[in-house]
């Protein structure tokens, strides 16, 4: 199936149905009296969490939603029936955009999580709820009111506690592959990824954790260039981010500098994800001699002081243990410190939103940057924003 992580959808509450305007009359009964009805309320539009389902594309062939309308009120104070209220079932993760305003209107992160989208319209008054004391015989009514509408944009970013980041080719897939009981695709040339996977690593009975992995990020990705820049929003709900780094790659470029043009990109896309935790770790070190791999270290070590340092061969079974054992060690306590510790909670929610409104904001750039392409196209003109750059392929939109 192919992944989809960005759609666009038409949500239409259901109208309120209108009151009725009724006298009471019956033979025998004098002076019946108002007996119109009130209508009833409109349907409204509800997102529901599944956790049956891993991608948007379904929005794609089905973009537009509507709930029914509340029926009219009638005589003999008979209220309308209520439209049914629809639910639109969403892969666990999916951030919800309102495309007027550009508000977050929510967050479905846990499976089951319902989130209202559309209110459906109220109800319309019948003549009967008009009577009183001084007005015997009310004439009035009022119609059910309109019911929401809106358009949305819906952001899947996937739930992981672990994620990778790296060069096309840097042995992400592999590493996952070997920690987890995920299977992606390992080949000898870049962007074997195209679509992210998950994998849950298990260390025993009651200690596991999720590891996402994307397609690799090139230098120009947060312009756009390769698949990495359309994927760097699953990043954004990880607690750790693990960059590796492949320590002889075939270019035979230096592995620091791929390792600052990388970060420099995830800086670009967003600032605030860059805050997050970041562990390097140096891939395929079994190809490496060992003076040479302790210089680099040391090299890395001087360069990024502050930050956990690890060296690994997924091939060669090298280091998994003791990485794993880390990331585990590393997200009891960074639990325990959410729960307990509530300044710690909140600098947390806070980068939350801070990531949240970043991945928005590139996510509008982005759009606004096909259009102009488009533009031009249209106009048999050069697009100035691709001019001597990488091709772009686009994956989700």
């Amino acid at each position: 199936m192919q992944f989809i992580d960005e759609a666009t959808i038409q949500v239409q509450a259901g109208k309120g149905g209108g009151g009725c305007l009724s006298f009471r009359r019956e033979k025998y009964v004098a002076k019946g009296g108002p007996d119109g009805g009130n209508g009833g309320d409109g349907g409204s539009i509800y997102l529901q969490a599944d956790g049956a389902l891993n991608t948007l594309i379904d929005f794609r062939y089905q973009p537009r939603y509507k709930a029914t309308n509340g029926t009219a009120g009638s005589g003999r104070n008979k209220t309308g029936a209520q439209g049914e209220d629809r639910y639109v079932k969403v892969p666990v993760g999916t951030t919800v955009v309102d495309e007027g305003t550009r508000e977050v209107i929510g967050d479905l992160a846990k499976v089951g999580d319902v989130l209202m989208v559309a209110e459906g319209g109220h109800r319309g008054l019948g003549n009967a709820s008009f009577k009183s004391s001084t007005n015997r015989a009310p004439r009035k009514t009022t119609p059910g009111s309109e019911g929401e509408a809106r358009r949305l944009r819906l952001q899947l970013k996937l739930l992981a506690d672990v994620g990778l980041l790296g060069l096309p080719n840097a042995g992400k897939s592999t590493l996952i592959g070997q920690v987890s009981a995920a299977d992606p695709k390992v080949a000898d040339y870049p962007f074997t990824t195209l679509a992210p996977s998950l994998g849950v690593v298990r260390l025993g009975t009651d200690a596991s954790f999720v590891m996402a992995d994307i397609p690799g990020v090139i230098v120009g990705a947060a312009e756009g260039a390769g698949l990495g820049s359309q994927f760097l929003r699953h990043l954004s709900r990880n607690r750790v981010l693990l960059h590796l780094i492949d320590v002889l790659p075939e270019d035979e470029s230096d592995p620091i500098t791929n390792c600052e043009s990388i970060e420099a990109e995830l800086e670009a896309y967003s600032p605030a994800l860059k805050e997050r935790p970041i562990w390097l770790v140096l891939s395929k070190v079994d190809q490496m001699e060992e003076e040479d791999l302790a210089e680099l270290k040391t090299r890395f070590e001087a360069k990024h002081p502050e930050r956990k340092i690890y060296a690994v061969s997924a091939l060669g079974d090298i280091g998994l243990s003791s990485l794993t054992q880390a990331l585990m060690q590393f997200l009891d306590e960074y639990q325990r410190r959410l729960i307990e510790e509530i300044p710690f909670a909140e600098l947390d929610s806070a980068l939350e939103e801070r990531i949240t409104a970043d991945v928005l904001k590139h996510s509008e750039d982005e759009r606004e940057r096909r259009a102009a392409a488009k533009r031009a196209a249209a106009n048999d003109e050069p697009d100035e924003s691709d001019e001597d750059g990488p091709e772009t392929i686009y994956v989700s939109e």
